[in-house]
């Protein structure tokens, strides 16, 4: 840890700086500036193709290859460049413009040909597909990947576990068995629909002007298709257009990339609470890792802190993410600036989403089921097996099936050889006693083990 991470005010550029690391290409500073580099020098490019603006088709050659280049990646200086000119500016996204005036006019684009750069453009025309692309890229590169290595480790858990009985727990009581790696299974369907979620949110872009009409264009080009300009350079971004807005795009899209990662967030939080009560009843035992401390004064101490960390985060996730998805779709009138410094925060959610799986995926690393205290459970709760008994009596015509277990199990430790004898006295069919004396709660587990397996 360098002294500058020791001094950080936000622990994801402090103490979880290394962590986190895979976010700061798409959402520091640094990336949006970047981001916002690339769509100015694209957007002077689909200019200088674009029919009836004369103007730009002499571009000289260099001016488009350093365009193309620039757009591809301006270089580590590019940013401290940009912030030198906002100094004076005191406007962000007015000193990009400038800083590419910078780069072109020494690559012979003429007076004339810089006018162009950020030509018809507001600002937020800029910002919304700077985000567009930075979003995309988060999530295509860092949050999908690293949320595929938690599904393939549950995966991986559910089909090696798919049949090592345990008991369930419903309310907190000894309720019907099921299998470790079902109630893994469980969560694996649960979180892939998640990533589905994830996916299925396209970013929107919009490139139409201060108000969203076009205005300035069309006085200074009213032969300019402006619409086909602008849908043709918004789809050649990878992004889909959205023609109707006010200065700015209204980010609902975003709002829904938000719920997307709350959703995960609250299987993730799910799930961490199970494992720590899993570990806590022994079910689980954690692999203790040379060098780690658990307690500063209880050295026989491995506590389930990745899964704790993992919940933390998951929640501060889920509470940033929630303002950001209520704030970011509401603007007075045709635009206020309430969005800027919100939107600036995209990168601490998905920070902490961040973190909260990886610090899932170590404390996955570090399970060991252990069948021993499971069939120990099991075995001292027989009379989990009552729920079978009342339904094959029920089956049989046996009148007050559940009544006559209710009264015989209800609230009560019940063993093996008393629930023989109740099943001995029942008026039912030899084969369906036979499979009721062999039932056991390791052995009363349904279709669970080939459900996990399927998984």
């Amino acid at each position: 840890m360098t002294l500058g991470h020791l001094h950080a005010l936000s622990p994801l550029d402090g103490r979880y700086a290394s962590q986190v690391e895979a976010l700061r290409a798409c959402f520091s500073e640094q990336g949006l500036i970047r981001y916002r580099i690339r769509v100015e020098c694209r957007w002077l490019l689909h200019l200088a193709t674009t029919p009836g603006i004369e103007e730009l088709s002499a571009l000289p050659s260099g001016a488009r290859e350093l365009l193309h280049r620039l757009a591809e990646d301006p270089g580590e200086s590019a940013g401290s460049a940009v912030k030198v000119i906002e100094s004076r500016t005191r406007h962000d996204v007015k000193a990009v413009e400038y800083w590419l005036r910078e780069q072109l006019a020494p690559v012979g684009a003429t007076p004339a040909h810089l006018e162009f750069v950020h030509f018809g453009c507001t600002s937020e025309d800029i910002n919304n597909l700077a985000y567009a692309l930075m979003i995309g890229e988060a999530t295509r590169t860092v949050l999908i990947p690293q949320l595929d290595s938690v599904i393939e480790r549950i995966r991986r858990s559910a089909h090696t576990l798919a049949d090592l009985p345990m008991l369930s727990r419903t309310h907190g009581q000894p309720a019907s068995p099921t299998t470790l790696g079902k109630e893994l299974a469980n969560v694996l369907a649960r979180l892939e629909r998640a990533r589905s979620a994830l996916l299925l949110v396209r970013p929107l872009g919009k490139f139409n002007g201060a108000v969203g009409n076009y205005n300035a264009h069309v006085v200074a080009f009213p032969e300019v298709d402006w619409q086909a300009c602008s849908r043709s350079f918004v789809e050649s971004l990878g992004l889909i257009w959205n023609p109707y807005t006010t200065q700015i795009e209204p980010h609902d899209w975003i709002a829904d990339w938000c719920h997307a990662l709350i959703g995960l967030s609250t299987i993730l939080t799910d799930l961490c609470r199970d494992l720590w009560g899993y570990v806590s009843l022994g079910y689980f035992r954690q692999r203790a890792v040379t060098g780690e401390v658990g307690s500063s004064t209880m050295p026989h101490k491995v506590n389930p802190i990745d899964f704790e960390n993992a919940e933390g985060n998951a929640g501060m996730a889920a509470a940033i993410l929630g303002f950001l998805a209520t704030k970011l779709p509401v603007s007075r009138w045709q635009r206020d600036l309430t969005d800027s410094t919100a939107l600036r925060n995209l990168g601490v959610g998905a920070g902490h989403m961040l973190l909260a799986m990886v610090s899932l995926n170590r404390g996955l690393d570090k399970l060991e089921a252990d069948p021993n205290r499971l069939a120990a459970d099991l075995s001292d709760n027989w009379e989990v097996v009552g729920e079978a008994i009342q339904t094959v009596m029920r089956r049989y015509g046996i009148p007050d099936a559940y009544d006559k277990l209710k009264e015989f199990t209800r609230g009560k430790r019940v063993s093996a050889d008393e629930l023989r004898a109740f099943i001995g006295e029942l008026a039912i069919p030899d084969d369906a006693r036979r499979r009721l004396l062999e039932l056991t709660p390791a052995t009363y587990t349904g279709l669970a083990a080939t459900l996990a397996t399927k998984a």
